[in-house]
């Protein structure tokens, strides 16, 4: 079904309140900070030059200066235009949330926001929406119709399935985009990490720059002690019949929670990819912004 035979007045009206949010936030807050996480970052030689007085010494070509005896300063080219590509899940566990978001609310207004600063800074989208398959697939363009196709497609697709396949969008992405992209991986990381995913993980990481966006909700952590309450896997569909209120199970609970978070960070770290960590509550502006200076500090 095409997206435009599914904007009801409910999701128009979300497009215009999104719409005007993230053109403010792109604007007033996330240009500055976006153009120094990523910009420069895609740099390509360009030439050597004699070193002078006040040069980065970082920069010196140690290979050129030790064969001629005389420091030479690497010269780079910045490549001015940016391939960004989304990697959104969207598979059934993606619609959970007990708070006034659900994951996939999340999802899409971060990748919203983020596109609509892209736009600010000339850069090329494109769009990769996944389950256990790849359900979605729009290629990198430039232009503001196709930022809010990009948007419009998030809001109104719909996915049938049930179960996530972590490694699938990355080995899409290594197969149709073959210059280096800057990718952001937007999950809540349900699915199996096990198998071939670390090793695709790693690959990806290496060819591409990877981040990390990982969405939870407060209760996939802690319990309400509601007493009984029947739970359903969102991707198997296995229905439990558990007491929310029992000590013991809301402590074991709580450390399968942690345990599963540690578990993706030292994944992640080891693949020596950047995370950022959101959750339902919607508060993802702020860590949005750490994620930007502190990649900055890293890398300039």
């Amino acid at each position: 079904m095409d997206a435009t035979t599914l904007l009801t007045p409910e999701v128009l009206a979300r497009l215009k309140r999104i719409q005007f949010r993230m053109r403010s936030l792109a604007t007033n807050v996330f240009s500055g900070e976006y153009t120094s996480a990523f910009k420069g970052q895609g740099i390509e030689f360009e030439e050597v030059r004699p070193y002078q007085p006040g040069d980065e010494i970082r920069r010196i070509d140690w290979n050129v200066t030790a064969r001629t005896g005389d420091p030479f300063l690497k010269i780079f080219r910045e490549e001015r235009e940016t391939t960004i590509y989304f990697l959104v899940d969207v598979s059934a566990s993606m619609v959970f949330g007990t708070t006034r978001h659900r994951k996939a609310d999340i999802a899409a207004e971060v990748t919203a926001l983020l596109a609509y600063t892209a736009l600010k800074s000339h850069d090329r989208i494109g769009l990769v929406l996944f389950s256990d398959h790849v359900e979605r697939y729009i290629p990198a363009k430039k232009g503001r119709g196709h930022i809010w196709r990009v948007i419009r497609e998030i809001l109104t697709h719909q996915s049938h399935a049930g179960k996530t396949n972590l490694a699938l969008p990355l080995e899409f992405l290594n197969r149709v985009v073959k210059r280096r992209a800057v990718a952001f991986l937007i999950s809540d990381f349900y699915g199996e990490k096990g198998g071939s995913f670390p090793m695709i993980l790693r690959r990806t990481a290496r060819h591409h720059d990877l981040i990390a966006v990982s969405i939870r909700d407060r209760r996939e952590e802690t319990l309400p002690p509601v007493r009984w309450v029947e739970l359903k896997d969102a991707e198997t569909g296995t229905r439990r019949l558990i007491n929310t209120s029992d000590p013991t199970l809301q402590d074991l609970w709580s450390k399968r929670g942690m345990r599963e978070q540690e578990e993706l960070t030292r994944l992640l770290q080891s693949s020596r990819m950047d995370q950022i960590a959101l959750d339902t509550e919607g508060n993802y502006v702020n860590p949005l912004i750490r994620f930007f200076r502190s990649r900055e500090r890293r890398h300039h």
